[in-house]
């Protein structure tokens, strides 16, 4: 297929005008026409609560689908750390070009320039937007708003609310969308889940929802429709996802023509709860800011790493001396606040070395240590206070009370997980599947392949390259939401003011509902022998083991031979108990699980042509001398975009071409 299929539609002109010339050319739906056209977005997370209020607020009628009881429900509000933005309020060298290189540069130089540039651009107006919704922002002492750093970056301008970041971003952008839905402008959906896209003469035309109430198929109509349901870290099964985080609707659309970008860029994050056993299904993330204060170790000696998982020795225990701040040796101009690909692979290596301190069956954690942090915290009070001799039992005092109010959630929440308490005892963490940087192809208005199909968010194969730096995801879901698809969308539309209303009673709405009807026939009717949860974290294990955090040749010509069993096997085995009409939890994940199951296949096989390593893809035949993940940018310096073809190992190959322009292709240091 000739590359004209992967037509980008990026401006021309320079890098730092792209944005607004395009806006200012783009065409317009007026105010009287929007209220013509029918929009449905799917996913109600921040990037699709915020497009449904912004379209909403503009005059457009938004349909809006969420499978939880609310959009409050949103897996938006696990994020914890905070956003990122360009304000420069610290006066620390930040600007939006600073940004936009440390998300080039952390992202391995596999993201498009363009999108990059204009998600810095637009960063500080979502702080504005924010602000003016009331989110509680951390202030400092004059009251002006607080930053803090991330992974990545040697400035502070990551935007916080304490350990609530996501939390209050979507209680924002959810006092948004409820005064649209007020005034009827959004006709809100819970608990219902998008089964299929309808496409009609080409175009997206609405889709084939069920109500996981009554079990009822329904037809929605609309002029475009939006996919903002996140991404597809529950491949993994064990992950930091939600229980419900699933690929169904981005799956549904790549099998009706949208492409599938960089499935295999996934990104492991490195401070999350280690895990126990067997029988656990969900991995608890301890926020990334949390590396601005705590120092990651290890035990120098494997004798005490051994005491360590034993119990014989307490980590408070262990001399300055005898610990291995690694990060802070292996990467000292960034030390703890190295990337998250980064730093979760040295984590790994020092386990496989035999200094993992978690006495699990891998014996894989390591220490994040915040006794140092209430030292220095706690001194510094003391002299504010004007205590120059301060006992130890003071500073202490001082130090906790200070680290309690940037972190104290997430210790409290660390302690009711594992009963230490991290004032007293360093926190165990280990990396964990977190984001997907993959998802569906856009363009540069956030077009997937499909006319009038959007993916925006998580969903959409993003601005992030192959790793996302911290504080990204939410800046990405909220500039695609208030500030990008709004503009762009109108651009598709302008030519449907004259189209009236989309019948649902017609033979493509007929097929697809036919379509998904049978599909949960199958389930509810096969007499199958094993739960879906069996064949979820059998995919789970193989996508971890063989696809997880490093990969090699072999062992994804394993996984995918191995996912293609396991997926014959589901068809025949799966047991789905209960009735379609009506509530049923199980037949909610047969059909995810059966999407992972081809997804993952795709996954492993997008990993096996990219013959490099970068960002969340390791291949352990591609690493420097160091250890390090060695790109190949005469080769692979593009987007690997899947077509669907019918089953997965038949999907076609395309590749949109990364052009670097502002930006000098160099090997990512953080020494």
């Amino acid at each position: 297929m000739s590359s004209k299929v992967l037509d980008s539609k990026i401006p021309d002109g320079p890098l730092a005008e792209k944005w607004t010339h395009h806006k200012n050319n783009i065409k317009l739906v007026n105010p009287a026409n929007k209220r013509l056209i029918d929009i449905i977005i799917v996913g109600t997370g921040l990037a699709g609560g915020s497009a449904a209020a912004t379209l909403a607020e503009l005059g457009y009628n938004v349909k809006a689908f969420c499978y939880q009881d609310s959009p409050r429900r949103a897996h938006s509000i696990a994020a914890q750390g905070g956003i990122n933005a360009a304000k420069n309020y610290q006066g620390d060298g930040d600007s939006t070009y600073r940004l936009f290189y440390d998300t080039v540069k952390g992202g391995d130089y596999r993201s498009r320039e363009a999108n990059v540039y204009r998600l810095a651009e637009v960063s500080t107006n979502i702080i504005d937007q924010c602000v003016a919704q009331g989110v509680p922002f951390a202030r400092d002492y004059g009251g002006l708003l607080d930053n803090r750093s991330f992974g990545g970056v040697q400035v502070s301008r990551t935007f916080y609310a304490k350990g609530q970041t996501g939390q209050q971003l979507l209680l924002g952008c959810y006092s948004a969308m409820s005064r649209q839905i007020g005034k009827g402008k959004i006709k809100m959906y819970n608990r219902h889940e998008m089964m299929d896209i309808v496409i009609v003469n080409g175009k997206a035309r609405g889709i084939i929802a069920r109500n996981l109430i009554t079990g009822e198929i329904e037809r929605h109509s609309a002029h475009a429709v939006v996919i903002a349901s996140g991404g597809y870290g529950n491949v993994f099964y064990l992950s930091t996802n939600a229980m419900g985080s699933n690929t169904s609707a981005t799956w549904k659309i790549h099998k009706k023509g949208a492409f599938f970008a960089n499935p295999c860029f996934t990104q492991i994050h490195p401070t999350c709860n280690p895990q126990h056993g067997d029988q656990q299904s969900k991995l608890t993330l301890m926020s990334e800011s949390l590396r601005n204060d705590g120092r990651i170790w290890v035990p120098s000696r494997k004798e005490d790493a051994e005491a360590v998982r034993e119990g014989r020795l307490k980590p408070i225990d262990i001399a300055e001396e005898d610990r291995d701040y690694y990060l802070e040796r292996k990467y000292p101009s960034f030390g703890n606040l190295t990337p998250r690909d980064v730093a979760s692979r040295a984590a790994k290596e020092r386990c496989d070395a035999g200094h993992g301190i978690v006495n699990n069956s891998t014996k894989e954690g390591v220490f994040l240590d915040f006794a140092s942090a209430i030292v220095r915290y706690g001194k510094e009070e003391a002299l504010v206070k004007g205590i120059h001799n301060p006992a130890d039992a003071q500073i202490r005092a001082f130090g906790e009370e200070i680290v309690e109010a940037k972190y104290g959630n997430l210790f409290e929440m660390y302690e009711n997980i594992t009963g230490d308490s991290p004032y007293k005892t360093p926190m165990k963490i280990y990396p964990a599947v977190h984001y997907t940087m993959g998802g569906v192809w856009v363009d540069y208005n956030l077009m997937t392949s499909i006319p009038g199909c959007y993916a925006i968010g998580e969903a959409n194969f993003s601005d992030h390259g192959a790793n996302r730096l911290g504080a990204s995801a939410l800046m990405q879901g909220l500039a695609d939401g208030y500030f990008v698809l709004p503009y762009t969308i109108g651009d598709y539309l302008a030519d449907d003011i004259r189209t009236g209303t989309i019948r649902t009673d017609t033979t493509e709405f007929d097929e697809a509902e036919k379509a998904v009807k049978e599909r949960i026939e199958f389930f509810v009717n096969n007499k199958g022998k094993h739960s879906v949860d069996y064949f979820h974290r059998k995919l789970g294990k193989i996508m971890w083991n063989k696809a997880g955090m490093s990969r090699n040749k072999e062992g994804l010509q394993e996984a995918i031979a191995e996912i293609r069993e396991l997926r014959e096997q589901f068809r025949k085995e799966v047991k789905v108990p209960g009735k379609a009409d009506g509530l049923n939890s199980e037949l909610e994940k047969a059909g995810r699980v059966a999407d992972f199951l081809e997804l993952g296949e795709l996954f492993a096989r997008d990993a096996l042509n990219r013959n490099e390593s970068c960002g969340g893809h390791f291949r352990e035949e591609h690493k420097t001398d160091e250890g390090e993940a060695q790109r190949d940018d005469k080769n692979y310096a593009y987007v690997s975009a899947w077509e669907h073809k019918g089953a997965p190992g038949d999907a076609a190959l395309h590749k949109e071409k990364l052009v670097y322009e502002n930006i000098e292709l160099k090997t990512r240091s953080y020494k």
